[in-house]
């Protein structure tokens, strides 16, 4: 049976990756320094003005608007009332929460056992989830997958100056139809993209389509497929100018293109004591290694937290019935295979390092050299097959 499923992309000039960006190029500065800093950075960008606002505790020295103006110069944004060098930056850090350091370094069962940076808790309660499947190479859906890359093709065309007439501010979405939970096409595919006030729409679009829908597997593209290139007109004013911007609001362009669940918590600007980045980042770990191994071909992870407890409360795995065990036997390999405590995902992803930057645009999940994208653990769970 004929279905359609939608996932869209946006490019680290849209005003809410603008703020991604900025968040975790403020973390990673911090963890060149400070592997032990505790960070919850948001930025709220609108205008000509940029809030850089939440709560840090680091012993490095950081100068926050020198990292924003450097980031907002690199994504591209030299014009305007939003340039890197005129807009107004204000910021408003604090310390972490005492209540919340509290939870995390002196957990339930450091209480119960003695203080053991093993037993480090969770910065938050929550619920976490993980997702993969056989659709792509990386084990992504294909719908988000394909997103991603016209988004980042979108961005290298105007940085290589191919079409220099580009701004940063961009948009992408990618319609596929399945054949059952086989993807077979490409229906449509939607790109907006900002530009000066010189080029023509009828030259943005032959461009586009020339330069950036180019990039789609071609084997998935036919005569029926539509292509909606800037459909509302004009799209010169973008970024801040145009729309505020918000760390965090760009939860589902991060994970799996609305494919599964999502708990709620933003990645972006978090150290990974905060579960809702750290706990996510070891499901899609997980998931990903159990569809490798051949266990499901497509697989979804709850993992849950009790703030100050190390241990999840609770672990759920959905296989959308493609799993050669029951759902349940997996969740209970899971649980005995994974150290699934805050302390020990940081360290098994190697977390306290400046590495957060490279996943506050086009995703979190499936680009190589992340440490949650290894597959080093699928030969050894091949064990349950036997």
């Amino acid at each position: 049976m004929k279905k359609l499923f939608t996932s869209e992309s946006v490019t680290e000039g849209h005003p809410d990756k603008l703020c991604d960006n900025i968040s975790d190029a403020i973390v990673d500065e911090i963890f060149k320094t400070d592997k032990n800093a505790r960070c919850a950075v948001e930025c709220c960008a609108a205008y000509d003005r940029l809030l850089i606002m939440g709560e840090v505790t680091t012993c490095a020295n950081v100068d926050y608007e020198k990292i924003a103006r450097e980031t907002i110069k690199k994504i591209g944004y030299t014009f305007g009332t939003f340039a890197y060098d005129k807009c107004k930056v204000t910021v408003a850090i604090h310390t972490q929460s005492p209540d919340i350091a509290m939870g995390v370094d002196n957990s339930y069962e450091n209480k119960a056992g003695g203080a053991r940076e093993d037993v480090l808790g969770a910065g938050d309660q929550g619920m976490m989830f993980g997702y993969a499947c056989r659709e792509t190479e990386e084990l992504m859906p294909l719908p988000i997958s394909l997103s991603h890359k016209l988004a980042i093709c979108l961005s290298e065309v105007r940085k290589t100056d191919l079409l220099p007439y580009l701004r940063p501010d961009g948009k992408t979405q990618v319609t596929v139809e399945y054949d059952g939970n086989k993807p077979v096409r490409i229906d449509t595919v939607v790109i907006s993209a900002q530009h000066d006030e010189k080029v023509s729409q009828e030259v943005l679009k032959e461009d586009i389509l020339k330069h950036v829908a180019s990039v789609l597997p071609k084997q998935l593209v036919d005569e029926n497929t539509r292509y909606f290139i800037n459909p509302t007109g004009r799209f010169e004013i973008g970024g801040p100018e145009g729309d505020s911007g918000l760390t965090g609001r760009k939860i589902i362009v991060d994970t799996y293109g609305g494919r599964c669940a999502h708990g709620g918590g933003a990645f972006s600007g978090k150290d990974p004591t905060k579960v809702d980045r750290s706990a996510a980042y070891m499901a899609r770990y997980i998931c990903k290694n159990l569809v490798a191994a051949g266990l499901c071909d497509e697989v979804q992870l709850q993992v849950a937290y009790a703030i100050g407890v190390s241990h999840p409360v609770s672990v759920f795995v959905d296989t959308y019935g493609t799993g050669k065990l029951s759902d349940g036997e997996i969740a209970d390999i899971v649980v005995r295979e994974f150290d699934l405590r805050p302390y020990s995902i940081i360290e098994k992803l190697g977390l306290r390092a400046p590495i957060f930057l490279q996943t506050a645009a086009y995703g979190h999940f499936g680009k190589n050299g992340l440490p949650w994208e290894r597959l080093d653990k699928a030969q050894d769970l091949k064990k349950y097959l036997k």
